[in-house]
């Protein structure tokens, strides 16, 4: 009896114990490593002393190598080195014994006198078990055994270890320092990840020049064993283990001989790109020496060249890439038949025949079904039942194809072709992290529930730039069930303290979470003057203030860091958010020059030096990355161009934006203009009016007065109505001030009004005229028409309805403004849309009748699917709904092979806009309600537009309206 109260208080104290943890808390749901001995525990290190560590030399070389990993982890935490044994040949007190089940002699005893249960891994896919167990051998007294099922199994293990005492995946890629701890202590229990639910999950170098070809030159010569070194270990801390490598310029097997043995000893899968053939890297076909690619008129020469690729790959373990694209990774010819495509398998699966001496369906194989490839493959292209379908997205994050929900199960299963970094239309992306691990999960989560978990493979270009989407993405991969819209904010937060400590987690998941999703809006590359509204919603001015106190506060975390975390900091944090700050604010900068210079403002010389300025501040934050910070140990890998595009690729340099500069006069001369519009006045022929005030919104306006001369001028303003209120009513005007409007609700008249503002000043008074609505709250409800219009946040609904097991998600910080809502689960498919269908209602409040547009912003999903359609259902009030068509554009086939019409505006602008009319016959309070038809669909924001409506149309569109609740 008291053993069993005893187990029941351990029961519940274990997960206390877990959190009470004080070292670096790794993405790891079974936490087991504490700094505190307890009841059971196992002294990993504890009083100057660490246990040994016990390995048979009969083991796998890869497990024997990264047992050295282990040991220097070990060392870098508690400044110890533990002491190696091989083959159990000496007696001691505490070991930790590490195996493969079925290749080490240690682990095989172990099994066989039943100190280890071999069920727990016989037969498994890269599972393993850790655990404590007491006189393992006649020379050991307790030991902490990690048993692998496989080569990987074991790695992951010793790995699981590392990460659990403190070291992180990015020790060496991002210079993350082990914190160092002077007591581990491993927890009793069985501890595991189990099997991975993603079978090959991997990543693809690739574009990676200039930066990471420039960074390999200066430290390897080239992309040799020592560099992939670096490489495998990375991928196999993050628990992957496939990769496409380097192809560009770099020959994988033919420019180091010892990289595809490397790559065996550590259990790496390998496999070539989507266009690279057998195991044969793009660099390697020399046209003078093998002739033309291209299968019609050259078959013997790439037979020979395919036999050569699939002879060299041995019995290494190997992802066989087939098919074929065109030279360089361009299509095929046009009209290219699906036959011949079909025959050029049929060639290529003989000849990984011939070479293995085994049939063809006993090597794993991948057919990528990348851009025009995919349309061969709707149009009826056969594909053997063994090979993995490869999907792809658009190179964009955004899955172009899905196996049907219902599809019969293929033996090669299918996978993912997913990119974080693109070369390519309608604009490259490489210089920096521009994706929101909120849009990876959710359309990863797509895949997975269509049952594509064969391969996952991610384009992560250099690396470098996108540490922390990789590591959700492999994180991902091992378990998509540990992660959905519910916890997925935690990851910022874990991946924070992780890598920087629990300190800072907090401010540093945030920093993350939002530079994250302003670069997500629209790509660096794809910033220009025009990208943020000057004169519409505030929406230049907050863009910049918001990146710019994003700065302000990853500066203060930066200086509250010991110091030994700040080159690590500034990789992963502050460099992203400092210099991607300063691009929003040197872009707003451009167009404010250019919009005061048609003004002829006093100011807009200085915008001209400040461009300068902030183009310089750009060079130099480069610059200390490359060459100051880790002491210039990643020279070149912010070398990528970002400034100045004009067409998809990049400009060889960063290139200035062009900025004007003006004659001003001595003279003060006085402009004013207002805010949604770029006209002035006195210049203006038209009246000046403000945008229209509402009471239930209680919006405020401006006015800026500015100088076209560099003599100052006294100026003022004054209206007769004492219910308009002025942030300053009078002052003197050096170059320009902007004067907020607003209105004292207690003291306007009821009802609509209209008033006037002068603005005085040098000699000239400017009449604007003023317009409020100043109505009751009473029996209003929802959100409030203002100029004509509507705005709501897709999360911020009324009521829901959730027949049977739908659910209505809400995916906090998805998109380009707050959240986004989707519809689950994804596996009940289309649904038949009627009343009382799974739907969202918004209670809305017109102030006008007639025909309203509702305008539905999503992200731009693709139609994955082979029926018609991607559907959704709309209704005002009791009424019918109405069926509406997401995926009503017609497809062209472009660079990017079958896409919509606007797909480049979509990808380009991160959001498609569906809209619908509707006749409303009254006006006051109104319910608008969403229904789900497909899933798949992404609704981030909601603007219905009255006949009256004054909308403008800008990047992140207006700010919500004001919502009246119950």
């Amino acid at each position: 009896m008291k053993n069993s109260i005893k187990k029941y208080i351990y029961c519940l104290l274990f997960p206390l114990l877990v959190l009470m943890a004080t070292n670096t808390y790794a993405i790891n749901p079974n936490k087991y490593v504490t700094n505190s001995a307890s009841k059971g525990s196992f002294p990993i290190a504890s009083k100057g002393k660490l246990a040994s560590i016990v390995i048979s030399d009969n083991d796998y070389g890869g497990v024997l190598r990264v047992v050295g990993h282990l040991e220097n982890d070990i060392f870098a935490v508690t400044n110890l080195h533990p002491n190696r044994i091989q083959n159990n040949k000496s007696g001691v007190e505490y070991a930790i014994i590490i195996g493969t089940l079925g290749h080490s002699t240690i682990i095989d005893q172990l099994a066989k006198e039943g100190k280890i249960n071999p069920a727990e891994l016989h037969g498994k896919w890269e599972k393993f078990t850790t655990q404590i167990v007491e006189n393992p051998t006649k020379s050991i007294k307790r030991a902490l055994v990690i048993a692998g099922s496989d080569k990987r199994g074991t790695i992951y293990g010793i790995y699981d270890l590392s990460s659990q005492i403190g070291v992180s995946p990015w020790h060496f890629w991002a210079d993350v320092p082990a914190k160092k701890q002077s007591e581990l202590h491993a927890l009793s229990g069985i501890h595991s990840l189990g099997e991975p639910k993603v079978k090959y999950r991997g990543i693809f170098i690739n574009d990676e020049a200039p930066a990471l070809t420039g960074w390999v030159r200066d430290n390897y010569g080239k992309f040799n064993a020592k560099f992939y070194d670096t490489v495998f270990e990375l991928i196999l801390r993050m628990k992957g283990n496939y990769l496409w490598p380097a192809m560009w310029s770099e020959k994988f097997y033919a420019d180091d001989p010892q990289n595809g043995i490397l790559a065996d000893e550590y259990g790496i899968v390998m496999g070539t790109s989507h266009h690279e053939p057998l195991a044969k890297a793009h660099g390697e076909w020399n046209k003078a020496v093998n002739g033309a690619w291209d299968f019609n008129k050259n078959p013997e020469g790439l037979k020979k060249f395919w036999t050569e690729g699939m002879q060299r790959m041995g019995n290494k373990e190997t992802m066989v890439t087939i098919g074929m694209r065109g030279d360089g990774d361009e299509p095929m010819t046009e009209g290219t038949a699906i036959s011949l495509l079909e025959n050029i398998v049929k060639t290529q699966r003989e000849i990984i025949s011939s070479v293995t001496k085994k049939p063809a369906d006993q090597t794993p194989q991948m057919w990528a079904l990348y851009k025009e490839v995919q349309d061969y493959y709707d149009k009826g292209m056969q594909v053997p039942d063994d090979v993995t379908l490869l999907l792809c997205d658009d190179n964009w994050g955004n899955l172009r194809k899905l196996p049907e929900l219902d599809a019969k199960p293929r033996k090669g299963g299918y996978g993912i072709y997913y990119h974080f970094d693109y070369v390519g239309g309608p604009r490259s992306y490489k210089w920096i992290n521009t994706n929101q691990i909120e849009r990876t999960w959710e359309q990863m989560h797509l895949a997975y529930e269509h049952d594509v978990n064969q391969i996952w493979i991610v384009n992560v270009g250099d690396i470098k730039p996108v540490e922390f989407p990789l590591e959700f993405f492999m994180d991902y991969a091992w378990n998509p069930e540990a992660w959905n819209a519910g916890n997925l904010q935690d990851y910022y937060t874990q991946w924070a303290s992780a890598n920087f400590g629990e300190q800072n987690a907090t401010a540093i998941a945030t920093l993350l979470k939002m530079y994250s999703k302003y670069n997500a809006r629209k790509k660096p590359e794809l910033l220009n003057a025009t990208t943020y509204s000057l004169t519409d919603y505030n929406e230049a001015e907050t863009a910049v203030s918001e990146y710019n106190a994003l700065a302000k506060k990853a500066q203060e975390v930066n200086n509250q860091l010991p110091a030994e975390f700040r080159d690590a900091f500034y990789q992963l944090v502050l460099y992203p958010v400092l210099a991607s700050a300063n691009l929003h604010e040197l872009n707003v900068a451009v167009a404010k020059n250019s919009l005061y210079a048609s003004q002829g403002r006093a100011a807009t010389n200085n915008y001209a030096t400040k461009v300068k300025t902030l183009f310089d501040n750009d060079a130099e934050l480069s610059d200390y990355y490359n060459t100051t910070m880790a002491n210039g140990k990643w020279n070149h890998m912010m070398s990528q161009t970002h400034i100045g595009y004009t067409i998809w690729s990049d400009p060889k340099t960063n290139i200035i934006p062009a900025t004007k500069t003006i004659s001003i006069p001595s003279a003060a001369e006085m402009g004013v203009t207002i805010e949604g519009t770029t006209e002035w006045w006195p210049n203006a022929t038209e009246e000046s009016i403000l945008p229209a005030f509402n009471s239930l919104d209680n919006t405020s306006s401006y006015i800026d007065i500015f100088n076209r001369g560099t003599k100052p001028f006294d100026f003022s303003i004054f209206s007769k109505s004492d219910w308009i209120k002025f942030s300053k009513s009078k002052g003197a005007i050096d170059q320009q001030e902007r004067i907020k409007v607003g209105i004292i609700w207690e003291k306007a008249p009821q009802g609509t009004q209209t008033s006037t503002i002068v603005v005085s000043g040098n000699g000239k008074s400017i009449p604007i005229l003023i317009k409020i609505i100043n109505e009751k709250r009473e029996g209003n409800v929802g959100f409030v028409e203002n100029n004509g219009f509507i705005a709501i946040d897709a999360e911020h609904y009324a009521d829901k309805t959730e027949p049977e097991t739908y659910k209505w998600e809400t995916v906090e910080n998805l998109g380009k403004t707050n959240s986004s809502v989707i519809s689950l689960p994804i596996k009940k498919g289309r649904v038949e849309l009627n009343a009382n269908s799974p739907k969202l209602s918004y209670n809305v409040n017109f102030k006008n009748t007639g025909t309203v547009k509702v305008s539905m912003y999503f992200s731009p999903t693709i139609n994955y699917s082979t029926r018609e359609g991607m559907y959704f259902g709309l209704s005002f009030d009791k009424e019918n709904p109405v069926k509406v068509n997401y995926d009503s554009d017609p497809y062209i086939f472009d660079y990017n092979g079958k896409v919509p019409k606007y797909w480049d505006k979509n990808v380009s602008e991160s959001i498609k806009v569906v809209t619908t009319e509707f006749k409303i016959a009254t006006p006051g309070n109104h319910i608008l309600n969403y229904y789900r038809i497909d899933e798949g669909l992404v609704l981030q924001k909601i603007i219905i537009e009255t006949e009256k409506s004054e909308l403008k149309k800008t990047n992140l569109g207006p700010p919500e309206n004001f919502n009246i609740k119950n």
